[in-house]
């Protein structure tokens, strides 16, 4: 086994404090990558903190992970030693059921195996990025093609980035369509990266009017103070598609309304408490649809990283030391960031 440093979560209430776990030694087909930098995910603060009710511990977060190859198996073919590598939300799935065969691992039938917190069905615990080290199979590994010096803002494109990328992908945002993104935060700033690259005309809802310059330097066209009822009544019917970021409890109605006939809204933000549950009316008079979506398989992901890199995209990040981490939780949860923390292994 592998010794490796680590940062853990012993329990819902206590903080993550220096931890010891053991990885695997490298099997034909595993790639070991040396963890360089992490992001720091909102959902790495849920699992810490048990809030959403499934949390095994010790816990060790992290799955927007960048490093670099050290070993490999015998059966190998992708990577070798030095290569640049990328791990994201998952390590294994099924590889075997529809969604599989599709290259939709996130919604693998018999629950895909996540970077840290075990199977989404029950099962043996796994370890993050929180990490000196990590080994992983070499179909769930990713080619990064980014500039040496961008990788610590590459980091969070490995869940921030397929996160939004994926539904924009999916529901065809593009050049003639009016692209709404909510909240400017984590997931919201990559959202009006990607939507702007992909041609679409991008329109941030956010409720600070500081973020007004922001989302403009990002790629929106506009911005729309969304607690101001007359701008928000100045986008009505007009949408293709609106993707919502926030990862709080709101009203999702308000946004609904501004969708035109056949109109989708997604949901990418998993909030600890459910919304107030919308007017059925604002769907089925302009046959709107609300939907969701999860991360994305390991070929969108891959395909995602290669459009970034063509676009010059990467995350906008503050860089932290691995002891931070419990302040950057705090700063996370009032927003103070901007827009992805992102931990330098090095300093573990």
């Amino acid at each position: 086994m592998i010794h490796s440093k680590a940062y853990a979560a012993l329990s819902a209430s206590s903080p993550l404090t220096p931890f010891e776990i053991q990885r695997r030694n490298p099997g034909p087909e595993d790639v070991q990558i040396d963890i360089l930098f992490c992001g720091v995910c909102h959902s790495d603060l849920h699992t810490a903190r048990n809030e959403w009710a499934n949390t095994l511990y010790p816990s060790v977060p992290g799955h927007e992970i960048v490093g670099r190859v050290v070993a490999v198996g015998d059966r190998v073919t992708g990577f070798k030693v030095g290569d640049l590598a990328g791990v994201g939300c998952m390590v294994d799935s099924c590889g075997h059921c529809h969604p599989c065969d599709e290259g939709e691992e996130q919604y693998c039938e018999n629950g895909f195996t996540g970077t840290y917190n075990g199977p989404v069905f029950g099962g043996e615990n796994t370890y993050g990025g929180y990490s000196q080290t990590i080994v992983v199979k070499e179909s769930f590994v990713l080619h990064i093609h980014h500039d040496e010096k961008d990788l610590a803002n590459v980091a969070p494109l490995l869940c921030a980035g397929i996160t939004t990328y994926s539904p924009l992908r999916h529901w065809k945002a593009g050049p003639g369509k009016k692209v709404g993104i909510v909240g400017l935060g984590g997931l919201g700033h990559m959202g009006v990266k990607i939507a702007h690259a992909m041609g679409a005309y991008v329109v941030l809802f956010t409720t600070s009017p500081g973020k007004i310059e922001d989302g403009k330097r990002l790629g929106a066209d506009e911005v729309c103070i969304s607690s101001d009822p007359a701008q928000m009544t100045a986008h009505a019917n007009q949408f293709d598609f609106i993707l919502n970021t926030v990862a709080a409890p709101h009203d999702l109605d308000a946004f609904l309304q501004l969708l035109k006939l056949d109109g989708t809204m997604t949901l990418v933000g998993a909030p600890a408490a459910p919304h107030p549950s919308p007017n059925v009316f604002n769907l089925i008079f302009k046959r709107r649809q609300l939907a969701g979506s999860l991360i994305g398989g390991i070929r969108e992901t891959q395909e995602m990283l290669d459009f970034c890199a063509q676009h010059d995209i990467v995350s906008d990040i503050e860089l932290i030391n691995m002891d931070y981490i419990n302040t950057a939780y705090e700063r996370m949860l009032k927003s103070d960031v901007k827009y992805r923390f992102v931990i330098n292994m090095a300093n573990l």
